[in-house]
């Protein structure tokens, strides 16, 4: 029994370690990135990649052995942080807490002692939890590698597109590359109101499975959004979920009620026990909310309460509201996202029947029914955001005839068990040859362009603002790893420019309520352009750059002057059907101009007053033609 504690121990020493380190360099990239310390008081040393920074008020230098400053002012350390006193004496920076502590006097605002103490709390739970997944993905990988290595494949994605349903391997991918999370997030991992027990049984990157009950909700205590094509919630429901439909019923009928009078409402489990039953106890009381219900079990994805039933068919994906703090937010379902989700699905979905997909680069999980609860008599929608829900249809996107094989793009970001490199590079060298610098780079040409002409396409005519971050598109590949569409989800808080919409002959009925902040803009496309920056670039297809380019050693510029080069042929596409004062703006906007990107760590610390806070990245397109 002693050597297995001791193994563990081991184990569970070396996955804290990582995770700390995991932890320091983000927390160093928002630093740098959001301004918070000014990159310009960095020393670098004449060779490599050592740089001291000066901490005046003690007297002192921190010195970063290893960190990359590449494009977009990313700053990646890899390698020891230490502190330098006045008398020489070295101490090296461990834990994210040792380096906030450090540099807080250098901060260009001064947070309250509160809301550090909140930061480092959460980064802290973000920490242990990251520790835990680590040790879990460790069994995980060795049970896929233990897979891949007996079924003769040539890497994961080769072993899934073989031998799993489209459906349940896009849901496997979308578990196991849930690890790493959004660059920017310095509490990626942070779930504060849960026990380490609870992380692991709820949580994606654990491969868990999650029940979810389905509850009844009076029908004239709702509101209900629908696609066109949807008649009626009941039927609808029915044809999708037949046998929870028929338990459903059947429940009700016990109680001698009118199933028409009801509506299925599924509720997450843990919501279910923590929440709903005290905060909505009036409701329960009342007669208008039944708890009671078929249970169905379900995986969790990659936005954790985002979730798949484990049901045989085309089913849709449920995303519910928990109310957690995940990530420093707590995970609501608000009604805008319940009216807004099915309103641009119907109007994207019109969109992508007229431009033939934009020319077959785009497809769409699309959100066809969501309601919450909305009292008859009180009229308010506030109640409601924590007892909603949002289907998402999947039955086009994996119920394929054309082999194509969708891919989240956080995974391919993960590094693959049977070869510790990014899922990428299995894509890249799709016959299991090394891969060289030229292939590398046509590759990644393909891959720019299959995302940035639907993107730029739909935002340029339309004024629709896709979420194309690594979490929200899944790429879809051929068999030999060329990169062919796109796949996008999750349009509730999308945003959108509607005189453009106008000008093209369709409208987007807005969601308007005190206090929520609009995603339909009439005035200034700005904070719609700001949303495709933010998501598409600067979260996803910089972060490609950047690991590809790690990856295979390439040239510092390379990928973003590909990028530039797809990005300017997306333009000149479409130049001929926008007009040349919108056509220029833009391409500025995109090719010249600073990026913006949310200030994630400066909201952190100023306890998200503002959600809507920026900083400005330097535009690294610009950079590649200039040095090109």
């Amino acid at each position: 029994m002693q050597p297995d504690n001791a193994f563990y121990a081991d184990r569970q020493h070396d996955a804290f370690a990582s995770a700390r380190r995991n932890a320091l360099r983000r927390i160093v990239r928002c630093l740098f990135a959001e301004k918070i310390i000014s990159k310009d008081a960095l020393v670098y040393a004449p060779e490599g990649r050592g740089a001291w920074l000066p901490l005046w008020s003690r007297h002192a230098l921190l010195f970063f052995a290893d960190l990359e400053a590449a494009p977009a002012d990313t700053f990646i350390n890899r390698g020891t942080i230490t502190l330098i006193e006045s008398d020489g004496t070295r101490r090296v920076i461990e834990s994210p807490d040792q380096m906030i502590d450090l540099l807080r006097p250098s901060f260009d605002f001064e947070p309250g002692d509160e809301d550090v103490a909140g930061l480092k709390s959460d980064v802290a739970n973000s920490i242990g939890n990251d520790a835990l997944a680590r040790i879990y993905r460790e069994a995980w990988d060795a049970n896929l590698r233990a897979r891949i290595d007996a079924a003769g494949a040539l890497g994961l994605a080769d072993y899934l597109r073989k031998h799993m349903s489209v459906r349940d391997a896009a849901v496997l991918l979308d578990q196991w590359g849930a690890l790493e999370g959004h660059p920017f997030y310095p509490t990626w991992k942070s779930k504060p109101d849960l026990s380490a027990t609870e992380v692991a049984a709820l949580s994606p990157e654990f491969n868990a499975t999650v029940g979810v009950r389905i509850a009844s909700l009076r029908a004239d205590m709702a509101y209900v959004e629908r696609m066109p094509h949807v008649d009626s919630y009941h039927d609808w429901f029915a044809a999708q979920f037949p046998q929870l439909w028929v338990r459903w019923k059947d429940g009700l009928m016990a109680r001698q009620l009118d199933e028409r009078a009801w509506l299925p409402l599924p509720i997450h489990a843990w919501h279910l026990e923590h929440f709903v039953r005290k905060e909505y106890a009036a409701e329960i009381e009342e007669g208008v909310l039944i708890l009671d219900g078929p249970d169905v079990e379900t995986w969790p994805t990659m936005s954790f309460r985002t979730m798949m039933p484990r049901l045989p068919g085309p089913v849709p994906f449920i995303k519910l509201p928990v109310a957690l703090w995940l990530t420093s937010e707590q995970r609501s379902l608000q009604a805008k996202s319940i009216h807004m989700g099915p309103r641009v699905s119907t109007v994207i979905k019109r969109i992508l029947a007229d431009e033939n997909g934009f020319d077959q680069t785009l497809e769409i999980f699309p959100e066809e029914v969501a309601l919450h609860y909305k009292h008859a008599v009180r009229q308010e929608d506030r109640p409601g955001r924590h007892l909603s829900v949002a289907y998402r249809a999947s039955k086009d996107a994996f119920e394929r005839t054309d082999r194509l094989f969708p891919i989240t793009v956080a995974a391919l970001l993960t590094r693959s068990p049977a070869s510790g490199r990014s899922l990428m590079t299995e894509l890249i060298g799709y016959d299991g040859a090394p891969a060289g610098a030229e292939a590398v780079e046509a590759w990644f040409r393909q891959y720019a362009r299959v995302v940035t002409y639907p993107v730029i396409g739909i935002y340029l005519l339309y004024g629709i603002a896709l979420e194309a971050h690594q979490q929200n598109t899944s790429v879809l590949f051929a068999a030999d790893g060329t990169p062919r569409r796109v796949l996008i989800r999750d349009f509730g808080d999308g945003r959108t420019y509607a005189p453009l919409l106008a000008e093209r002959g369709y409208e987007l009925k807005p969601y308007v309520h005190p206090g929520i902040l609009p995603t339909v803009f009439d005035d200034d496309i700005e904070p719609v352009r700001s949303f495709v920056l933010d998501a598409c670039f600067v979260c996803h297809l910089h972060e490609v750059a950047l690991l590809l380019t790690e990856e295979y050693g390439l040239g510092r510029s390379r990928l973003w002057e590909i990028l530039r080069e797809e990005t300017e042929r997306a333009f000149d596409t479409l130049a001929p059907r926008v007009s040349s004062a919108l056509w220029q703006a833009e391409r500025e906007a995109f090719l010249e101009r600073p990026w913006p990107t949310r200030s994630v760590l400066r909201m952190h610390l100023l306890r998200y007053s503002d959600y809507r806070l920026q900083h400005h990245l330097p535009n690294p397109l610009l950079a590649a033609h200039n040095e090109g």
